[in-house]
């Protein structure tokens, strides 16, 4: 993916390991931009990252969306402008959760069955 440019206080969209967020550049950090995180455009897969959608892994990890505000480095290639309204993060985080299970809830595979579980344990502790 090409590099784009982007100011520090500037927002887009960034994507970390499996997830897409909405956030504000605080720092260039030459290869990679300090992003805050301020909404969810896609919740991370879970599993294996190395093994994506496998089970029979050493551990399928449970795989928690960046919290508000929570600061992370994006490689620069994974950062580009954003336009329009920056959603309320919890309404994201709950439809980021709602369209992922119902994606996995489309196939019944061993894969999608034990992704739907650690889901609904994650979807359990984000709107308690």
């Amino acid at each position: 993916m090409p590099v784009v440019e982007v100011k520090i206080g500037e927002i887009v969209t960034a994507i970390n390991k499996t997830g897409k967020y909405i956030g504000e550049v605080t720092e260039d950090r030459g290869n990679a931009y300090l992003v805050r995180i301020l909404a969810v455009l896609k919740h991370p897969m879970q599993g294996d990252l190395h093994n994506p959608k496998q089970t029979e892994v050493t551990m399928f990890h449970q795989r928690r969306a960046l919290a508000y505000r929570e600061q992370t480095n994006v490689p620069k290639n994974m950062v580009k402008p954003y336009e329009g309204e920056i959603p309320d993060y919890q309404t994201s985080l709950r439809e980021a959760v709602t369209t992922m299970k119902e994606a996995l809830a489309k196939e019944e595979t061993d894969f999608n069955k034990l992704s739907l579980q650690q889901l609904e344990e994650l979807e359990a502790d984000y709107f308690k």
